[in-house]
C-alpha cells in the first residue's frame, strides 16, 4: 500500500515526521481526510484536531491544533500549526 510523507510543524519546531497510511484534519469548511495519491491541495485550518495512523501500523497519533494550514503535493504533507498539544490515547 503506498504511504505519505508527512511533516507536522509549529511555531516552536517539529511536532512529528513520517510516514503514514492517513491524515485527518479540521479543514475551514469541514473535516479532511488524506490517503496516498491524493490531489494536490491547500487548505486553512481550524482549531481542532489532527490525526495521522502511521505506515506500518503503530497506534493513531492525535494532536489539537488551534488553526494553521494543510498542503498536499506528491504525497507529500505538511501541516503547519500556530501550536499542537498531544491527545493521550484513549484509556488513559
Amino acid at each position: 500500500m503506498a504511504e505519505l510523507e508527512v511533516d507536522i510543524v509549529a511555531a516552536d519546531g517539529k511536532v512529528w515526521s513520517g510516514s503514514a497510511r492517513q491524515v485527518s484534519a479540521p479543514a475551514a469548511d469541514g473535516e479532511i481526510g488524506i490517503l496516498a495519491g491524493h490531489t494536490p491541495v491547500l487548505s486553512v485550518l481550524r482549531p481542532g484536531e489532527v490525526r495521522v495512523i502511521p505506515g506500518g501500523g503503530g497506534s493513531p497519533q492525535r494532536w489539537t491544533v488551534e488553526g494553521g494550514f494543510l498542503s498536499v503535493d506528491s504525497d507529500q504533507v505538511t501541516v503547519v500549526v500556530d501550536a499542537a498539544r498531544p491527545v493521550a490515547p484513549a484509556g488513559r
